[in-house]
């Protein structure tokens, strides 16, 4: 497996780490846990195998798009292996596979496109654009694939090589689609390291990498950032979100509630981008939290496997503990839970859908990114006051405006301090577009042309005009 397998030192026995499947609680599986000073033999046959790959636009383009066919053809098995590390449902694995896919096709269609730059000086300037070379790409454990592609597929499109590392949480699926590419990518174009801190740590500051790009916490992003600064390689991070819904008195809560309810708890609400607040005209809160906690307590529950299960487990301990923290820390503060509120009983890392009530909006649960299957619904008095409070915090990657008037709630979605607004619906994402966030959610544009340019740097040419 030649994109997976980086060189070892010689006489040492490779470590492992235990993987847990989320539904049980219980190991079943391990991955290498290889060690920093293993990763200078990788960053150099990175660059190596960066000179002829960043030389031939029309064969990166090829193997893209073999890759693309690769990974659709390895699907069944990306996405079984997937759900159990993971624990989302089957059917939510599948789609991230096919969105794995897809990101390959879209990226292998892009060329950056050369400019003149007149300003009637008798000069002929062109702007042309050159990869960085190899890149950093660190991956969380919430959607291990479909981020991994987002970051190497418009690094690879761009002519740099990829050195990628997922979450000891979800190493497994990513080592089998790293092998998987390897069928389709030239040797060491792709590479998948596996291991705990500090190897993470050593690869963001090693000072063969150009670019790093990760996704994470706020606190783990900044020491990345200050990692990353010693080499003065390139950062992009994108760092959570905190995403508020506002509804608008005139929204129609019955047709807009499932939409609502799977924006939050779509993959246990383990999504930047899900909606992690709700903002309801009073006269409407009630309505809103009864519909809502109406889904949450008849949503079919369990382990990702069974093909009746919409919603899976937290994926690790250290995330269940933080979710029960949040949840009990409100109910103390005078919450209510309208569903839910507590861990399930049994193996697994499960926890109730949970709605809350009277939550008082200092409370952890409103103001941090609980990232787990609890909302908080909160009314408001004045539309005024809403807009403040869905600002109010330090995130700022989405958020969205739910009504019946789409002008006006496109008015009110302008005002949001957020990379993306949506009107109606939530966390849904073009291929083409441009992925950003605000203040804490993090720095760079990732997605559409945006992503590859940002895996690029100008090079200006200048020559005289002919006579």
């Amino acid at each position: 497996m030649p994109t997976s397998e980086p060189d070892r030192v010689p006489g040492r026995r490779t470590a492992h780490f235990a993987v847990v499947d989320p539904a049980t609680g219980e190991t079943f599986d391990e991955a290498p846990d290889q060690q920093p000073d293993e990763l200078d033999a990788v960053v150099d046959r990175a660059h190596r195998a960066w000179r002829g790959w960043r030389a031939d636009p029309a064969a990166r383009t090829c193997a893209l798009y073999a890759a693309a066919d690769a990974v659709e053809s390895a699907g069944d098995d990306l996405a079984r292996l997937l759900t159990r590390e993971q624990g989302k449902p089957l059917a939510e694995s599948s789609a991230e596979i096919a969105r794995t896919a897809a990101r390959l096709r879209y990226f292998a269609e892009l060329a950056p496109r050369t400019r003149r730059i007149t300003d009637g000086r008798p000069v002929h300037s062109e702007i042309r654009w050159r990869p960085l070379g190899p890149v950093a790409a660190i991956v969380p454990w919430n959607f291990p694939l479909q981020l991994a592609a987002a970051k190497f597929a418009p690094a690879l499109a761009a002519g740099n090589t990829v050195v990628l590392k997922p979450s000891p949480f979800t190493p497994l699926a990513t080592r089998l689609l790293g092998s998987v590419l390897a069928a389709a990518l030239p040797e060491d174009v792709l590479t998948v390291v596996t291991g705990r801190e500090p190897l993470g740590a050593r690869l963001v500051s090693h000072p063969g990498i150009r670019h790093v790009t990760f996704t994470g916490s706020v606190p783990t992003g900044r020491a990345v950032a200050e990692a990353a600064a010693a080499s003065l390689a390139r950062v992009t991070l994108e760092l959570g979100g905190n995403d508020a819904a506002v509804l608008l008195d005139d929204v129609e809560v019955d047709r807009i509630a499932d939409r609502l309810f799977w924006a939050a708890f779509r993959n246990c609400g383990q999504v930047c981008m899900a909606v992690k607040r709700v903002y309801v005209p009073a006269r409407l809160h009630a309505e809103v939290v009864e519909a809502l906690a109406q889904r949450a307590k008849t949503v079919a529950v369990g382990a990702g496997l069974d093909p009746d299960t919409r919603l899976g487990p937290i994926n690790n301990a250290p995330q269940l503990a933080r979710v029960e923290q949040v949840v009990r820390q409100a109910l103390a503060g005078g919450a209510r839970a309208a569903a839910g509120g507590h861990r399930l009983d049994g193996p697994g890392y499960f926890f109730a859908p949970t709605i809350l009530t009277d939550v008082p909006p200092d409370s952890a649960v409103v103001t941090e990114e609980q990232f787990g299957p609890v909302l908080p619904v909160l009314p408001y008095r004045s539309l005024d006051e809403a807009v403040a409070a869905a600002n109010g915090t330090g995130f700022g990657l989405g958020g969205s405006v739910w009504g019946t008037d789409l002008d006006r709630a496109e008015t009110v979605a302008d005002r949001l301090e957020c990379g993306t607004a949506w009107i109606n619906h939530h966390a849904e994402l073009s291929l083409a577009q441009p992925f950003a966030g605000i203040k804490n959610s993090g720095v760079g544009v990732a997605g559409g042309p945006w992503g590859l340019y940002g895996n690029l740097r100008p090079f200006v040419v200048h020559r005289p005009q002919e006579a």
